[in-house]
Order: structure tokens, then sequence, then C-alpha cells
């Protein structure tokens, strides 16, 4: 099993958490229709939801916050957030959002995306596929195929299968692309990196193709830090090095900054050609708010300044990928199949094959992420058919996986939480055998999984 690196900080505030009993448990998982996001925060004991929004801000955070300039416009919280987004990002304009997906409905509305329309990427996310199936066009997935392997051991899992996308571009008509994506790390597939070779290649295709090419660099400075430790010629590089290089290869970047941002809310839309600018700071302030500050106080944008710099240290990214190491080591010690390697963010369980006995239209992984909560008050979430199968007319399309996710917060939790995580787990595979399947009863039509219900099958 793998050494706990120390967190590279002390703690000077807390948080009290409680371990609600299991009848109090099974009376909110049943109110919530044993879907977990409606569970109350109080009920939950260790919340492995998300690491997006979740995080601890440090004390120079806190303090830049003090300095916040509440002004409507021209703030000089706006300016000390661009002079951070312009050295590590490097794109002429941007505009501040008050998350990722606020970023995505902006860009696909400046994009003037037309129904039908389609857009590729490694493998697109929950809302960056809602807000592209919800102007009409089509989400596209084009990763190398290894990546669909739970098993498979390589360094750079995340990437695109480059024939594939050359292929899919002739056959689709580059003329029916409005823009092309890729996503670091990509979260979808167990938050496995891209290399700086592939996102070199997949920049050639695109432009080429005359296809503008937009990063989904909410974890780009954990995509960076593996770049750094696994692939030639950057190991002598900073991460800083690392991301303006991978950013000067794009047109644009959405970035939620509730991951790698390191702040609670907030995040942007970055690009380079004036027009389409224009009509992206025309559609902020319809929806967002006024340029400089676009949807956020002037001590958010100063609090996500201090973070995009803070996710790039290396003692922190270290302790960042040796958490997630160190969990999934405990995992493999008890047997749980987990998409492999781990990657920074969270461990990925394979629920199809934790739990055998149950067919996909039992929905594995729903159950697992209800078992989880209920043996152990975990709160984890479901990235299998709920969150990304499509079902039309009572008939499911699987995705190839089927897995539940243990989002790990940024410096909330310590090593005695993961070992807590680990030892519900062990329990729970114990007895796997008799867990049941579950029944959706109630789904919207597009991101489903946020509020769904379900029933336990008998």
């Amino acid at each position: 099993m793998p050494k706990y690196i120390p967190e590279p900080f002390r703690i000077k505030m807390v948080e009290s958490i409680h371990l609600i009993d299991r009848k109090e448990r099974e009376a909110a998982l049943k109110r919530a229709g044993y879907n977990v996001f409606g569970l109350r925060s109080d009920e939950v004991y260790i919340d492995l939801m998300t690491d997006s929004g979740t995080g601890a801000m440090s004390d120079k955070q806190w303090s830049a916050m003090m300095h916040g300039d509440e002004a409507y416009a021209g703030a000089r919280s706006f300016f000390r957030l661009k002079e951070v987004i312009d050295e590590i990002f490097a794109f002429k304009h941007f505009v501040p959002v008050h998350q990722g997906r606020a970023a995505e409905n902006i860009l696909i509305e400046a994009m003037q995306m037309r129904p039908g329309q389609l857009v590729p990427s490694n493998m697109h996310f929950d809302t960056t596929e809602g807000n592209i199936r919800a102007r009409g066009g089509i989400p596209n997935n084009l990763i190398i195929q290894q990546a669909y392997d739970p098993k498979a051991i390589l360094d750079f899992k995340g990437d695109m299968d480059i024939d594939a996308l050359k292929a899919w571009i002739e056959k689709k008509g580059p003329e029916n692309i409005p823009f092309g994506m890729i996503t670091i790390t990509n979260n979808a597939g167990g938050g496995q990196p891209v290399s700086m070779a592939n996102l070199k290649a997949v920049s050639k295709v695109y432009r080429s193709y005359k296809i503008p090419f937009f990063i989904d660099a909410c974890r780009y400075a954990e995509n960076a830090y593996f770049i750094k430790l696994r692939e030639p010629g950057y190991a002598d590089k900073t991460p800083l090095e690392i991301a303006k290089e991978i950013f000067s290869l794009a047109d644009g970047a959405t970035m939620s900054a509730k991951k790698d941002g390191l702040v609670n809310m907030g995040g942007f839309l970055a690009m380079n050609d004036d027009d389409l600018f224009t009509r992206a700071r025309a559609a902020l302030i319809m929806r967002e708010g006024f340029p400089t500050y676009g949807g956020l106080s002037g001590r958010d944008l100063d609090a996500m300044a201090v973070g995009l710099k803070e996710a790039l240290r290396e003692d922190y990214l270290a302790y960042r990928l040796g958490q997630a190491e160190y969990l999934a080591g405990r995992l493999r010690d008890s047997g749980i199949p987990i998409i492999e390697p781990p990657g920074a963010h969270a461990i990925y369980m394979d629920a199809a094959r934790l739990l055998p006995h149950l067919a996909r239209e039992q929905l594995p992984g729903q159950a697992l992420s209800a078992a989880l909560y209920l043996e152990g008050g975990i709160r984890a979430v479901e990235i299998g058919a709920v969150a990304f199968g499509q079902l039309v007319n009572g008939k499911w399309d699987f995705p190839a996986l089927e897995l539940v996710r243990m989002a790990i917060p940024r410096r909330v939790y310590t090593q005695s939480h993961l070992d807590y995580a680990a030892d519900v787990l062990a329990e729970i595979k114990t007895t796997a055998s008799k867990l049941k399947g579950m029944k959706m009863t109630y789904a919207p039509e597009l991101l489903r999984h946020f509020t769904a219900k379900f029933e336990v099958l008998n």
C-alpha cells in the first residue's frame, strides 16, 4: 500500500461532522428517492460526491477576499484576476462566470450552434453534454479505446483517438462542427490525464480543418503535473510552464474554477477571437452580469486569482495525487475493482464488476451509491447509466462504463477519513451479492442524475 503523503498545510479552523444513526440514514435515503443528490449535507458524514466547489480555501485566499472591490464596473478585483489569467492561460480575452456550466452555455450561444451540429471531445462531462443537447447539438466522444478498459494501465488514458477524430471529421464534415473540445483531466473516464503530445496532435487536426479548439480546463493543474511526472521531456519544467504550453495550443477554454481554481464558486470563458468575444460578452451581460464581475462578487474574483496559482504548487499537487493513490491502494487491498490507474481528483469504482449479479437495467452504480450512504453515511455519485445512458421509449442505450465516483474535496479530508471510506467499502464488498438493484421512477429530459428518483427492486 502506498505511503500517505502528509498534507502540505496546517489546519487552523475545523467544521464539525456527525454520523447519524442507520435508521435516520434509511429515512433520509428513502425521502431523497434513493438519489444522494437529494440528501441534506448534515445527513452526510463523509461527502465525496464532488470536488467541485467543496474544497477549503487558504489563509491567503481568505485574506485576498478582504481586498474585494465590489464596484459594479471596472473593479480592481477583476484586473487582479486578469493578471493571473493572462499569466497562466494567455488568451486575448476572457469573461468571468459563476461556474463552468455558464461558460459552456455562453460559448455554445456565442458560437451560434445550430440544431444537428456536432461537438467532438475525448469525453464530454455531464453539463457540457447537457448544454450541447439543450441547443439541439450532438456531443461525440472520441477517446482512445483503452480508456474503456478499467484494468488497462496507461500513463495518459484520457487521450483522444487521433485517427478516429480525423475519420469522424471527414465523415461528418467540418462545416457541421462549430468547435471541438478536449477535457483535462478526463472526468467521465476516471479522471485520466491527457498527454502534451496528444494535445498537440488534437490541436493540429482541429486547425487543419479550421475548427476552433476549446479546452475544458477545470483540472488543468492536475493534468500539467501528470505531464511533468509521466511525459518525456517535461520532468524539469514547472506546472506553470507546462500549463502555458497546453493553452498555447488552443483557441480558448472553459473553466470551472471550483476545481483547480480552489474556490467555492467561480469560473471563466476565454478566447482569442475578437468577434467571438463580442458575442460572448453580450451573452454574459444578459445572463451573468457586467463583464468585469460576471456573476461573481469582487471577493470571489480575488479568491480565484490566488487559487489559480496555488493549484500549481508542486507540493500541493504531489499531496493531491498522493491522496488519490493512497485511497486506491486501500481499495485494491480489499479487492474493490476501480478504474486504473487512479487519477488525481477521484477514485472511480467499477460497479458492474463489483455487483455482477445486477444487470445494467438494474442500475448497479445507483445501487452502490445508495449502499455507501446507507452503510457509512458516505456520499458518492453514480457515473454510469443514470448519468450518461440514453433512455428512449423505455429502452436503455448504456455507456461503456458503469462507475461510482468518490471525488476528494481539495484540502478537506485527512488520511483517517479516507481510511474510514475504505473500511466501509470493504464491509460492503463482503455482502455485495445481496445488494438489490434500482428502478428509475422519475427523470427529467436532461441531466437526469441530479434530480431523478428511484425505488429498490424486490
